[in-house]
């Protein structure tokens, strides 16, 4: 037999969930398919490290961490916004503070309080919950799962699709929708890892520094910037100072770093054109600059050692090239790039091709660097395809 609700909703992470409450608000009947066997897997493990929900800065300058998706995105970032997630937080019994750089956390310092709460509510909206529901296309127009009591079809006068991008598979987000959305003629742009570390073949001279932050340094990589902390990993570099460069970095640029971003070339020339002539460069970048461990460690490591002469000496600390083997796989990225095109979508977020299917959340084709943009985005584009869907069931 097949079952009918008024909306079903596939995916249980943030934007499956806020697609769901805005469309049982509105009075419909939701059934939410979650193929793991809980929900909002990926959000409880970025609240292991505080769940940084938002970030408090101006709209406009928050919308240019969504590059060349941000006109688009404008719209449905403006309608759920920063101070509109705090809003909603604080609703669900969370509250939030802002940290030093605008970063949004609850106060609790994890997800799991504000998942709990916002399960509550749905239940109270009488959201139907299923796990283990693996979706696999469609039949006719019923929607198929593989679950625990074997094959299920279901039908929808709409459905919301929220299916993750293509990382983190053990979590949920594995990519598979990908084809099933082609058969049907839908657009896509392939996938490519987002936020992601870089894959460095360090020398066994760098081993005792592995774990070690690599902080007040400014990275650069074509047109973008950064001055966030990095880590040393045995695999590579990572951290929030690396992943806002990714698209630069995905598209082959060159990476450097100024160890001293707060001391220009001139100062430093004038300290080191007072120091002896026979003055080491070991010896200058410890003593004379206090270089931290892991600093000097990573100065030769990149020049290889090399006896450079001292005229070179400023320039590389302020401009030293990072050589490295390029991204980590996409799978360890915490984002995709890729998915879902915007051309494929109308302005409620819908599919051309399969009228009453929308989209939502980080299967959408645009990415933004970690600090609050990426929960913001699926937020907003989950409620923004949630209330579109509630129209159409409505019509």
């Amino acid at each position: 037999m097949q079952a009918h609700f008024d909306a079903v909703v596939i995916g249980a992470g943030p934007a499956g969930l806020m697609a769901a409450g805005e469309i049982a608000a509105a009075g419909h009947r939701v059934l939410v398919a979650e193929a793991k066997p809980s929900v909002a897997r990926k959000l409880l493990m970025a609240g292991k490290s505080g769940l940084n929900l938002t970030k408090d800065e101006p709209l406009s300058q928050f919308l240019t961490a969504y590059r060349e998706a941000s006109s688009w995105l404008s719209p449905v970032i403006s309608a759920f916004d920063a101070q509109a997630i705090q809003d909603w937080a604080q609703a669900l019994g969370q509250d939030t503070f802002v940290g030093s750089t605008g970063r949004v956390f609850p106060k609790v310092m994890k997800a799991s309080p504000l998942v709990r709460a916002w399960m509550a509510q749905l239940t109270n909206l009488n959201v139907d919950v299923r796990t283990r529901w693996q979706w696999t296309g469609w039949d006719g127009d019923a929607l198929c799962f593989d679950t625990p009591d074997g094959a299920q079809q279901v039908s929808a006068t709409a459905t919301v699709l929220a299916l993750g991008g293509a990382s983190w598979s053990r979590l949920g987000s594995d990519g598979s929708w990908a084809q099933i959305l082609a058969d049907r003629g839908v657009g896509l742009a392939p996938f490519a890892p987002a936020n992601a570390a870089l894959c460095v073949n360090w020398s066994p001279h760098m081993t005792p520094h592995f774990g070690g932050a690599l902080k007040s340094m400014r990275w650069t990589a074509g047109d973008l910037t950064s001055r966030g902390e990095v880590t040393l990993s045995r695999h590579g570099l990572e951290g929030g100072g690396l992943y806002s460069l990714t698209p630069t970095l995905r598209q082959g640029a060159d990476l450097m770093v100024d160890l001293l971003p707060d001391l220009s070339v001139e100062v430093l020339e004038s300290r080191l054109s007072k120091k002896p002539a026979k003055l080491r460069l070991a010896h200058w970048l410890r003593n004379g600059l206090r270089l931290p461990p892991a600093k000097v460690a990573l100065f030769f490591e990149m020049t290889k050692g090399a006896d450079l002469p001292r005229s070179q000496w400023v320039a590389t600390v302020k401009s030293l090239s990072i050589c490295h083997q390029g991204l980590r796989p996409m799978d360890e990225a915490i984002s995709t790039a890729g998915g879902v095109k915007q051309a494929a979508l109308d302005d409620g977020l819908m599919l051309r091709e399969l009228p009453g299917v929308f989209c939502a959340g980080e299967m959408l084709d645009w990415e933004a660097p970690t600090g609050g943009y990426l929960l913001t985005a699926c937020f907003a584009t989950g409620r923004w395809s949630g209330r579109a869907a509630a129209e159409w069931i409505s019509r």
